[in-house]
């Protein structure tokens, strides 16, 4: 099979969507400039032009208005943000109405808003512009959350979004636009709720999301190696959250650590112990472990900001804990993963 980046995955399944159902129309903005938010759009806007790929200012509540009332008389709006952050100017229209709309009506049609963010961190962006809001918009029930982790997923959850009839929030971390995997050239959709084993194991089961995805798959060939086998699995989404197949493969393990990129409290790392705890608790050998940033907001000094994010070492550390119990030895594999750093 063909591979193409994440970015150019997404921009595939814009451009077919596009093609596919004349509906669809894409706003944001600088969704139409040469970047097109990191090339995701650029294809889309020469092809289908400024009347469907629509710059707008820096109106985020009054664009989400917007696209519920386009939604609402049977368009199809995906709109872009180039910081997730400024999703909290957009929670209004997004929680209050399109979330609510078919409960309120009696489920007599939605308004199947589409909305991309990106997440994570960057170079150094501060406290306010480095948040991941799964948690926060997972929160709230009509609402579809999810983290694509590879490029397939990129593409395959975009199009489930895209035909879908319940409103979506698709976050995409930023240092996943570069890598690449193998996607099908055809609009095949991926469907929510249902996670996947990025990697089988035995020993202690990670619960990830989007780029700690990537990180417990280090940590996993890290541990191999000291004879440690990790099962690593992808929830894909956040809500719906695919509660059998976390459960399933904790009973097979017997522990878990769930690695995010949003603080432990209240989070999806809460979440997850929690399904957990009510399900297969009697399966679980030793305490949960959460592997999250700290509970501070992000700082923008460089070597501060490598200490505050979650990375292959840390999750490491926290499954040989749970296998081993050693602290020296934890401390050992810190050593050897020191300065370890994913795709950004």
């Amino acid at each position: 099979m063909r591979k193409l980046t994440y970015w150019q995955a997404i921009s595939e399944a814009t451009v077919q969507c596009m093609a596919e159902d004349p509906a669809v129309f894409v706003a944001g903005e600088g969704v139409d400039d040469d970047k097109g938010i990191y090339g995701t759009t650029r294809a889309a806007f020469e092809r289908f032009g400024p009347t469907r790929v629509i710059d707008v200012p820096n109106s985020e509540n009054a664009t989400a208005g917007i696209a519920v009332g386009a939604a609402a008389m049977g368009r199809r709006p995906l709109i872009v943000h180039s910081r997730a952050d400024f999703l909290f100017l957009a929670m209004d229209a997004l929680v209050n109405l399109a979330a609510k709309w078919r409960y309120m009506y009696g489920d007599q049609g939605g308004v199947p808003v589409v909305t991309r963010a990106v997440v994570g961190r960057g170079w150094g962006q501060g406290a306010t512009h480095s948040q991941s809001l799964q948690s926060v918009f997972g929160h709230f029930p009509g609402l579809h959350v999810a983290m694509p982790a590879s490029p397939a997923d990129a593409k395959g959850l975009l199009v489930q979004a895209l035909r879908a009839q319940t409103p979506t929030l698709l976050l995409e971390n930023r240092g996943l636009y570069r890598m690449a995997g193998e996607v099908p050239e055809e609009a095949v959709a991926v469907p929510f709720g249902r996670g996947r084993i990025a990697r089988p194991g035995t020993d202690v089961t990670v619960v990830a999301a989007s780029l700690m995805v990537h990180e417990a798959e280090r940590a996993a060939d890290l541990l191999a190696e000291q004879g440690i086998s990790v099962e690593v699995v992808d929830v894909r989404s956040v809500r719906p959250l695919d509660e059998e197949l976390i459960c399933a493969s904790v009973a097979r393990t017997g522990r878990l650590v769930v690695a995010d990129t949003s603080w432990a409290r209240y989070g999806l790392a809460a979440e997850v112990a929690a399904v957990v705890a009510e399900n297969v608790f009697d399966a679980l050998r030793r305490p949960v472990r959460r592997v999250t940033p700290p509970d501070c907001p992000a700082p923008v000094s460089h070597p501060l900001e490598e200490a505050f994010h979650p990375t292959a070492d840390r999750i490491a550390a926290a499954c040989l804990e749970m296998v081993d119990g050693g602290p020296s030895q934890v401390r050992k594999l810190s050593d050897v993963t020191a300065g370890f750093v994913g795709p950004y």
